[in-house]
């Protein structure tokens, strides 16, 4: 009689689990922009305000200046981030906002998540 195959969680292997075969497709429908590490926090942060200053979410995530500039570029290339610049006397102030479509973005993402990890 042979054994079952077990994966290193002590779950059913791939020849053993009903879902298998739904895995990959919920792993390839994770949102690749949302997904990354450093682009995630910034959504993250975002989700919860309904707008924030770019100095903020820079001392929140840690990132630099540029590597946040970098990220959100590509956010607002998505549509998940809106990003409005102005002056405040001679200072330039950069104010964030995840959009609508951000929004949604990201609530898919999460519910996909948590489907994955169940």
């Amino acid at each position: 009689m042979a054994k079952e195959k077990t994966d290193a969680g002590g779950g059913k292997g791939a020849s053993g689990s009903a879902n298998s075969s739904d895995l990959p497709t919920t792993a390839a429908a994770i949102d690749k922009v949302i997904h990354e590490p450093a682009r995630m926090m910034i959504v993250s942060y975002l989700s919860v305000v309904e707008s924030a200053d770019f100095l903020f979410v820079q001392s929140h995530t840690g990132l630099t200046a540029g590597n946040l500039s970098s990220h959100l570029s590509k956010l607002e290339t998505a549509g998940y981030v809106d990003i409005q610049k102005s002056f405040v006397g001679k200072k330039q102030h950069t104010k964030l906002k995840l959009t609508a479509s951000g929004r949604e973005a990201f609530e898919g993402y999460r519910r996909k998540m948590k489907e994955l990890l169940a």
